[in-house]
């Protein structure tokens, strides 16, 4: 998920782990090592010189159990070390600070598996997308109350009951609010497979997620032979159907098998997806998990890259980014959540 939303579930680690020894230090403490896993954005920059290698690299290894385990061991060996001296000395046992940072670590990734994007989990194991898209990127209703909680508690001496009560608070209407996304998610599936059904759409797979910032409004798509079939459907809607459908066609202006990277973007998108020509050695990259941002050009996909040919390779710049396209976007998507 976001950062913010990161950081605050690391805080709660960490309070869950040391809060009663060192306070609002174990908040700092587990919030640096929820963060520590998204840092491999910057990681996969320095390590690749292909951008499409470094976006890859994103929710891979650092995003592992594997790394959570040996990181957690670095990571609470070294401030243990630091920590552990002068009038701090005995107040915290290495073993404290391994467990506070497997944990910011290991929720990290295990939250991230909730959203659509999705998580190598098994990494160097197996490269499986962990992806249950029953919670978007984004949402406020999961974050803000959890931190509200994480904030009130900091007020509260570190042995108070009461900075106790407020860390279950925050752990239990996150937790609860997870669980209805679950169940969301299941009701929402029924209602469009069932929609493609009474719309006579011979299908051979379909997907459905939350739209951006809410868990109200959902996005489905469903793949023919030659055609990705999308639509909306909100819990305001009147009736329990998926509408404004629209066809987006399946354009592969790349071959996959001739170009390995675009053999690996195809698999990040779970093969939902279309590469459109727009120049002589240009092509568009649509990633249709994602909503487009103009209902009336089926190419302005809301994640897209600008692909290019360089000696032989596919590289990738990201689309200048229309503030006024998105700004709209988010519009209609507010107008449509309040259903029809």
């Amino acid at each position: 998920m976001d950062s913010l939303t990161q950081i605050v579930l690391g805080a709660a680690c960490g309070e869950a782990v040391l809060g009663k020894k060192i306070g609002n230090k174990a908040l700092l403490f587990g919030a640096i090592g929820g963060t520590i896993p998204d840092l491999d954005v910057f990681v996969g920059s320095w390590l690749y010189g292909n951008e499409i290698d470094a976006m890859l690299f994103h929710r891979g290894f650092m995003h592992s159990i594997l790394f959570s385990v040996l990181a957690a061991f670095v990571f609470g060996w070294l401030v243990f070390k630091l920590h552990n001296s002068g009038r701090r000395k005995g107040t915290t046992t290495q073993r404290n600070w391994i467990s506070l940072f497997f944990w910011a670590l290991f929720t990290h990734p295990i939250l991230d598996c909730f959203t659509p994007y999705g998580t190598q989990l098994f990494t160097p194991i197996s490269n499986y997308r962990v992806a249950f898209n029953n919670i978007a990127v984004v949402d406020p209703i999961y974050t803000l109350p959890f931190l509200i909680c994480i904030i009130v508690l900091m007020f509260f001496n570190r042995k108070s009951k009461g900075r106790q009560l407020w860390l279950k608070l925050g752990l239990g209407i996150s937790s609860v609010y997870m669980f209805f996304t679950f169940g969301n998610k299941f009701y929402m599936d029924s209602v469009f497979k069932e929609t493609l059904k009474d719309k006579g759409v011979n299908y051979k797979r379909y997907y459905a997620q939350p739209t951006i910032f809410n868990n109200v409004l959902w996005y489905g798509v469903a793949e023919t032979d030659t055609t990705y079939h999308v639509g909306y459907y909100s819990l305001l809607d009147k009736e329990s159907v998926f509408s404004d459908f629209k066809a987006l066609p399946k354009v592969r202006a790349l071959n996959p098998e001739k170009y390995k990277r675009v053999k690996s973007l195809a698999w990040f998108s779970n093969d939902y997806y279309s590469i459109y020509k727009i120049g002589d050695n240009d092509y568009q990259y649509n990633d249709l998990r994602y909503p487009v941002t103009d209902k009336e050009n089926s190419t302005s996909s809301v994640f897209r890259f600008r692909l290019y040919e360089e000696n032989g390779e596919i590289n990738m710049k990201p689309f200048e980014r229309n503030e006024d396209n998105i700004s709209n976007a988010l519009k209609a998507l507010w107008e449509r959540l309040k259903g029809k």
